[in-house]
């Protein structure tokens, strides 16, 4: 069984899509609707750069996805893919997963590239500029990044927020919140024996409690947008299992704001239901790599340029 997965924030990079949509019209077809839909040449941001305006959160976003739904269109023209029939289920690593459910058929392509721009402008515009931060830990496992998190926010004091952030598979774990527990936070696992502690180059602490008023502006912006139910089975962020229903679909991906990443357990979950093969649609491999960790009796292979799209095989 087939699954694919679509990679999220950290993974774009100038040149992205840029080869696919030189060689397939399909893929420039998808460009264009996202260029449309945001009113702004992303696609070109994305072939050509500057590297810091494509890295801010409010492109990169819809960026990612544009990537993956370009890869997917390819697929489905040059190599036969039917979503339906061929791939069990779907799951998107934050962002991803509005690229899970536009691949899916629940969201356009369109409403999906305008929700990722205001999900970034929302997110961006939560929390003044360097009060948060994120941090990865690696060599541990969500317990004790967890009994980190809970040290460094009461050490903080003052109500600070250290929440886990994304449990990402492979012994990391990345913990989001009010930068003096963020900075605490490495200093005291570090101090556990944690391998490594580091602090993280990000615009503002995602999947925290201090994303609430993105959660609150991406409540109101779902509730005008159309969600059919997914032709496969999408697994959600926060619930780490299938979830079908429109309406439980919304509640997750306002929920997903300010809540934590649950990629370890998604990634199992798709596993123990029989997949065994992933396929990572889009910009770079950071997903194929923590499939790998997470679930090693599997396969695991990224699918991003003209060469991976001809090694394909249904």
């Amino acid at each position: 069984m087939r699954a694919f997965i679509f990679p999220g924030q950290g993974s774009q990079a100038v040149g992205m899509a840029r080869d696919l949509a030189e060689a397939f019209p399909q893929a420039r077809a998808v460009l264009d609707e996202v260029d449309a839909a945001l009113g702004q040449n992303l696609s070109r941001l994305m072939f050509a750069g500057p590297v810091e305006e494509l890295t801010l959160t409010t492109n990169a976003q819809p960026a990612l996805m544009a990537a993956s739904l370009a890869v997917l269109r390819v697929l489905e023209a040059e190599r036969g893919l039917d979503l339906a029939r061929d791939v069990a289920c779907v799951a998107g690593h934050s962002l991803g997963e509005y690229a899970a459910l536009a691949a899916a058929g629940s969201l356009t392509v369109a409403d999906a590239a305008k929700l990722l721009r205001l999900r970034g402008e929302a997110m961006q515009a939560a929390v003044a500029p360097g009060a948060g931060a994120m941090a990865a830990l690696i060599g541990t496992d969500l317990e004790a990044a967890r009994s980190v998190a809970e040290a460094a926010a009461d050490e903080a004091g003052d109500g600070a927020v250290c929440d886990v952030a994304n449990d990402n598979g492979g012994g990391q774990v990345v913990l989001s919140g009010d930068r003096p527990a963020v900075e605490r936070a490495v200093g005291i696992a570090t101090g556990r024996g944690i391998k490594r502690a580091v602090m993280l180059n990000v615009s503002a602490p995602f999947h925290c409690r201090l994303m609430a008023p993105a959660a609150e502006a991406m409540a109101r912006a779902l509730s005008a947008v159309t969600l059919a139910a997914p032709r496969v089975t999408l697994y959600a962020n926060v619930a780490a299992a299938p979830v079908t229903d429109p309406e439980a679909i919304r509640a997750a991906l306002v929920e997903q704001v300010t809540g934590t990443v649950r990629w370890r357990e998604s990634v199992a979950a798709m596993a123990a239901s029989g997949v065994d093969r992933f396929y990572e649609l889009g910009a770079g491999k950071v997903l194929t790599g923590l499939v790998k960790r997470i679930a090693p009796q599997a396969s695991a292979a990224a699918i991003g340029t003209p060469a991976d799209v001809a090694a394909f095989a249904l």
